[in-house]
């Protein structure tokens, strides 16, 4: 019997909405691949390349745009950041799977490229809560929390082109019910190998 195919999980939100630290306690959790992001932006003290990212000079990164070897990519200022496809397929060919933490733009043209994958929007209490967390995280100045805000807000409506919307009001409920989305998932007739159980 041929082995399982692994399931892409994205999570999504707006900033501020939890998305990192679901991610993180999700990996401590339970057996899943995180995806690795490639970039061209120069690696930080102690970042290692094919941990943190796949670090790329930008000629690497637009011949892999060119040959289609993005699930999606973005350019950011000056530097290009992307999901690359063949970690992604490799990981989920092996029957492992895998996880993606990304904004909601990245996340509808992962859609695009892999209609199979499990959409999660992470959504915040209220939009005062979310306020409160951009705000007290202290990394932001006034005109650029009031940026994120109004993009939040644009962000929040894209939530109906997901699968699921998890509200993160405590970190430990919000991971508990996307390991039951997994679950359900792998239960579903479309993944499951069940021909020969009728046989």
């Amino acid at each position: 019997m041929a082995s399982k195919e692994g399931i892409l999980i994205v999570l999504s939100g707006p900033s501020g909405a939890g998305k990192g630290t679901i991610c993180k306690s999700l990996l401590k959790e339970i057996d899943i691949q995180y995806s690795i992001s490639a970039t061209t932006r120069k690696p930080r003290p102690g970042e290692v390349d094919g941990r943190e990212y796949f670090f790329l000079t930008k000629e690497k990164f637009e011949n892999m745009i060119e040959e289609n070897g993005f699930l999606e990519w973005a350019r950011v200022y000056d530097n290009y950041y992307g999901t690359p496809r063949k970690f992604v397929e490799e990981t989920l060919s092996a029957g492992k799977d895998c996880i993606l933490e990304i904004d909601p733009q990245g996340a509808q043209k992962v859609r695009e490229n892999k209609p199979d994958g499990v959409l999660i929007f992470i959504a915040p209490p209220s939009m005062q809560e979310l306020e409160n967390r951009i705000t007290n995280r202290g990394t932001e100045d006034i005109s650029e929390i009031k940026k994120r805000l109004s993009c939040a807000r644009e962000e929040m409506l894209s939530m109906y082109n997901y699968d699921y919307v998890v509200i993160n009001d405590q970190v430990e409920k919000a991971v508990e019910k996307i390991k039951a989305i997994i679950i359900a998932e792998k239960c579903k007739i479309q993944r499951s190998k069940i021909d020969n159980l009728c046989l």
